[in-house]
């Protein structure tokens, strides 16, 4: 296990992998347990991930992503699946608050309320928070393998509606991003340079 700040500083993207490595169903479920703890607008959580780990169903995907090597090599590849309309789930996802005494009907009511208020009608927004908030989930997903002394690898090369095919998507899923997943093999770049902080950060004015 690392530290958050290591976990910042030492994370880097990985394109070569360990073929040989395979992950354990219950080491798949503790990354994906961590990637859960992803915050999402108004804690709809609207997105889910796919682990693609049997070589057949890898080789179906990697066909998919434009014969990317590393969605093959990898021990798992996750497809981070984004879910457009996710507000219109909160009512059974956040009663669990209200049935254990957190929230009160008015404020269950209310929080309800702002959501749909939000996103109802709003297709571009919806769509919007889908990509957010999977894209969010990718990043906790990545961190959670560098935790395991795991390396990973975010691609946005594929085929979107060869991918939804393959993974059965329903017409409100979004494929925003894969994420290859397992051991490092020789050959992978150093962590590349970063933008000096200066440039990157300004502050309001008086």
């Amino acid at each position: 296990m690392t530290d958050v700040f290591s976990a910042i500083n030492g994370r880097t993207s990985a394109n070569n992998f360990d073929p040989t490595h395979a992950m354990s169903v219950q080491e798949i479920h503790d990354i994906v347990e961590l990637t859960n703890q992803t915050p999402t607008s108004f804690n709809q959580q609207n997105w889910r991930l796919i682990a693609v780990n049997t070589p057949a169903a890898k080789a179906r995907l990697k066909a998919a992503a434009y014969n990317q090597p590393k969605v093959g090599d990898a021990a798992v590849t996750f497809v981070v699946v984004g879910k457009v309309g996710g507000h219109t789930d909160l009512p059974a996802l956040i009663k669990p608050m209200l049935d254990g005494g957190h929230l009160d009907q008015a404020a269950y009511d209310g929080w309800i309320g702002m959501a749909n208020g939000m996103y109802n009608g709003k297709d571009q927004l919806q769509r919007d928070e889908a990509i957010r908030s999977a894209s969010m989930a990718a990043m906790t997903l990545m961190y959670a393998a560098h935790g395991k002394g795991l390396v990973s690898g975010a691609m946005i090369g594929f085929d979107p509606a060869a991918v939804s095919a393959e993974c059965g998507l329903a017409s409100n899923e979004i494929p925003v991003m894969l994420v290859a997943v397992g051991r490092a093999a020789p050959g992978n770049w150093p962590r590349k340079v970063r933008r000096a902080t200066a440039d990157v950060v300004s502050f309001s004015a008086d």
